[in-house]
């Protein structure tokens, strides 16, 4: 596959990085990763990634949600699908949605972990179509 047809998966535990990297790839997506939203820029300063899937809670408890603002305020990258994985809503009792808070969050879609691999590649491949 093209280098400019990549995934990247931003997320702060190397194994969630590792099994989503394993994932990904059965579905015949090449896969860059990050462990935080300085990593993924320099990556995504290199080549745009097709889509981005972005944890939540990183070195800070927004890290996901302010790395999401400065993607969809940059004129270069605000067209990205972004794919938020969190376990924020375990931990804060507060379910997310695009649709009901898509002014608040601006990410296309949410998976709460821990994701089931197969949702994972649902979403990717429709998030891939728009």
């Amino acid at each position: 596959m093209a280098d400019e047809e990549y995934i990247l998966v931003v997320d702060d535990d190397q194994d969630i990085l590792e099994a989503m990297r394993i994932i990904l790839e059965s579905g015949g997506h090449e896969v860059k990763t990050a462990l935080d939203s300085r990593q993924a820029m320099e990556i995504i300063e290199q080549r745009l990634p097709r889509l981005i899937v972005l944890d939540v809670m990183m070195r800070h408890r927004d890290e996901g949600f302010q790395f999401s603002y400065k993607l969809r305020n940059d004129s270069r990258l605000a067209a990205i699908p972004i794919l938020m994985i969190t376990s924020v809503s375990q931990e804060s009792g507060f379910r997310f949605s695009p649709d009901t808070d898509g002014d608040f969050l601006p990410v296309d879609a949410f998976l709460e972990k821990p994701i089931k691999p197969k949702l994972l590649l649902e979403r990717v491949a429709e998030l891939l179509k728009k």
